[in-house]
């Protein structure tokens, strides 16, 4: 074993390919164009490098770093300018300026373009190769930690997936635009807003959410918070049903499940998309006839795209990293978590709230990387009932553990109901439904406002209250 274990150090770079020998990615003309532009116009140019390249760690030639921080430097300091004369003198105090070549370097560096216009196609060449050069970085730091016996597997893969997921920032630029810039252009988008040619948000199949809040919008946190048996993770599988399979455009969903197993969540979907009561399956209530309404309902679920994941004790790491590869994969357009507090931060934390903090602060980063809605159930703590009774509304103070949830959430939304009520059904109350509110109480981008919702506790399923008269009541499942 001593053997195949030195053998397997001595193979730790891939000739050919990981080789001292082979260079890296660069482009040395593209390089040299850009100080030469920083050194004929200073005053326009060196902004524009420094905005776009960041540091001189872009460069890959050694000189090329130091001659780019000796001129951002004077740039950033000196009161005299920019110039050749002053950038020799400040190599020279450095003792750097015989290294590069003396001052005939420099003139020549100058005389390499005839002008300035394509200095932003010059600094994107540079950022691109620089990109390549950091992911070859990362893919041979990667391959190296393999080998270490005391990393755990998990920490490892998450800290190579966030490397190279960060990766993708080093070819964006951040630029400042001004508003005349951005004037026609956002005009025209209000303009396909009012007109229907731009969605506002996902549609979550509660048209009275969908005016209150806009749908699902990308990149936002959606928490939906109640307390035990009111129903949240039923009207969440319930809004990922009718983004799946209800609305005009079906999407991919993803539903990470804390508590449920992955048949349980399914078993749930199918009893609701056939409005057939869960229990009947175990107390020997079960119809022949409602055998067709079953394998309907199973045909139309497997036309969707609904990934279940039933992992519980998920950390924030292991959510991040699978919700990429689903993204990746099967361009998910919407992620649930049920819910919040059953989830682990990645490290050792000092106390319970920052622990809820660094996850609430994670599902929200994630919610922007992948530019997808996060639908985030979430508990609220005893004293809501404490305070004024069952019936009373709750508020952002009764989020449990709440730390920084109300803060990070772009949306808060409550859902409450009579819990009693639901204990002893009466047939009436099978037939008409229990009245349950959906309080939007945080809006970061709208406005609030408390939405009457009819729950359905024998197919565990809430309607749009507004949307529904007598005539569309579904009938008595004991008809």
């Amino acid at each position: 074993m001593a053997g195949d274990k030195d053998k397997y150090q001595k193979n730790r770079r891939v000739p050919g390919v990981l080789s001292e020998e082979r260079p890296q990615p660069h482009n040395l003309e593209a390089e040299r164009a850009v100080l030469a532009a920083m050194l004929k116009e200073p005053s326009t140019c060196i902004d524009i490098a420094i905005q776009s390249l960041g540091t001189e760690e872009v460069f890959y030639s050694h000189v090329h770093r130091e001659l780019f921080k000796t001129i951002a430097d004077i740039y950033n300091q000196s009161s005299t300018g920019v110039d050749l004369i002053a950038i020799a003198d400040q190599l020279t105090k450095t003792g750097k300026l015989d290294e590069m070549g003396g001052q005939v370097f420099l003139a020549d560096l100058y005389n390499t373009i005839a002008t300035t216009v394509n200095i932003d196609g010059w600094c994107d060449i540079i950022r691109e190769y620089a990109t390549l050069r950091k992911m070859i970085n990362i893919c041979t730091e990667s391959l190296l930690k393999c080998y270490d016996e005391d990393i755990e597997v998990k920490t490892l893969v998450d800290q190579i997936e966030t490397d190279v997921f960060n990766v993708r920032n080093m070819t964006t630029k951040n630029d400042v635009v001004n508003i005349r810039d951005s004037l026609g252009e956002t005009f025209r988008n209000i303009q396909d807003l009012i007109n229907g040619k731009i969605e506002i948000g996902i549609p979550t199949g509660l048209p009275d959410l969908n005016k209150l809040v806009g749908g699902f919008k990308r990149g936002e946190m959606f928490v939906l918070a109640a307390r035990p048996s009111i129903g949240k993770t039923s009207l969440a599988l319930n809004l990922l049903r009718n983004v799946a399979m209800k609305e005009t455009t079906p999407r991919s969903v993803a539903f990470f499940s804390l508590e449920m197993t992955a048949e349980q969540i399914t078993r749930r979907l199918i009893c609701t998309e056939a409005k057939i009561p869960e229990s009947r399956f175990f107390d020997g209530s079960f119809k022949p006839s409602e055998m067709t309404k079953l394998t309907s309902a199973v045909s139309e679920l497997q036309k969707t795209k609904i990934f279940i994941d039933p992992t519980g004790g998920l950390t924030i790491a292991e959510l991040r990293a699978k919700a990429r590869r689903l993204k990746m994969m099967e361009n998910i357009e919407l992620i649930a978590i049920d819910y919040l507090q059953l989830m682990k931060a990645d490290g050792r934390i000092d106390s319970r709230q920052q622990e809820v903090a660094e996850i609430s602060s994670g599902i929200k980063k994630l919610a922007k990387d992948l530019n997808v809605p996060v639908l985030v159930l979430a508990q609220l703590n005893r004293e809501v009932e404490k305070t004024s009774g069952a019936s009373a509304h709750p508020k952002l103070s009764h989020l449990r553990e709440s730390g920084t949830i109300e803060q990070d959430a772009d949306i808060v939304a409550f859902l409450h109901r009579d819990r009693d009520e639901a204990k002893s059904p009466t047939a009436e109350t099978l037939r008409n439904g229990l009245d349950a509110k959906l309080i939007i109480e945080k809006n970061r981008n709208g406005q609030t406002g408390i939405l009457d919702l009819k729950f359905y506790p024998d197919r565990m399923e809430f309607v749009n209250l507004s949307k529904y008269g007598d005539k569309d009541r579904p009938p008595n499942l004991d008809e």
